[in-house]
């Protein structure tokens, strides 16, 4: 086994592997970093009392978190006539119709995420396993093909990320930066949190939240105490 860096060996010290923190707790030990020389992304990870295997048990959502992610979002929007400009005004980073399909069927796909008009849809389709696999698909569920899409793009600019369970039931969601300091971190993974128990399937069966923890890009996963998790969301 590859052995840790020092870095790391002096962030983990910090974190009783037994324990099982409140998320308060959490975020003031994960908003430290682990001393890399860039600013840190901070995760929450949940595991969920799901099988996704089963359509009806496959969560998926979008929440809009406080103080955003952190990062700077490019949005390409499928659109055409006065939609396209109306997403223009919004500030989307890259709006066409036709053009910027064949753009992506060319292999371009430098954006974070993805809008559409209904009637683009025939179109953006045909290039669905492109998009995809990238997570980059635009999806009624999660409110990406929408006409709305002034509306769409300035909640997906101010911070409006998309969620949805792996294979083993987990759900991972990036929360902000180290910079941000563990009261913004705190408040956005509680808003994260809630939107998991809001979208929980009607057809899951006993402990829904079953385990979480946080952690920063470089340094250990710090676990949580699910109940108090539950209350604090």
């Amino acid at each position: 086994m590859a052995r840790k860096g020092k870095r790391y060996e002096k962030a983990a010290a910090a974190v009783d592997p037994e324990k099982r923190y409140s998320l308060d707790e959490a975020m003031a030990i994960a908003a430290k970093g682990s001393g890399a020389k860039y600013d840190e992304s901070v995760d929450i990870a949940v595991k969920l009392g799901v099988d996704p295997r089963h359509a009806d048990q496959n969560v998926r959502g979008t929440v809009s978190l406080p103080h955003g992610t952190g990062r700077t979002v490019r949005v390409a929007v499928f659109a055409k006539g006065e939609k396209a400009a109306e997403a223009e005004a919004a500030g989307a980073d890259f709006v066409g119709d036709e053009e910027l399909v064949a753009k992506v069927r060319e292999g371009w796909t430098d954006f974070d995420r993805a809008v559409a008009t209904p009637d683009m849809m025939g179109s953006v389709g045909k290039i669905g396993k492109i998009l995809g696999p990238r997570g980059l698909m635009p999806n009624p569920k999660v409110g990406t093909v929408t006409m709305d899409v002034a509306s769409v793009v300035k909640e997906l600019k101010a911070g409006q990320v998309e969620f949805r369970v792996e294979k083993a039931g987990i759900v991972h969601v990036a929360v902000g930066k180290v910079s941000f300091g563990p009261e913004k971190l705190t408040e956005n993974a509680r808003a994260v949190v809630a939107s998991l128990l809001k979208a929980k399937p009607a057809s899951a069966k006993g402990q829904y939240i079953q385990s979480a923890a946080v952690s920063s890009t470089l340094g250990p996963g710090i676990r949580l105490d699910t109940a108090d998790l539950r209350v604090s969301a």
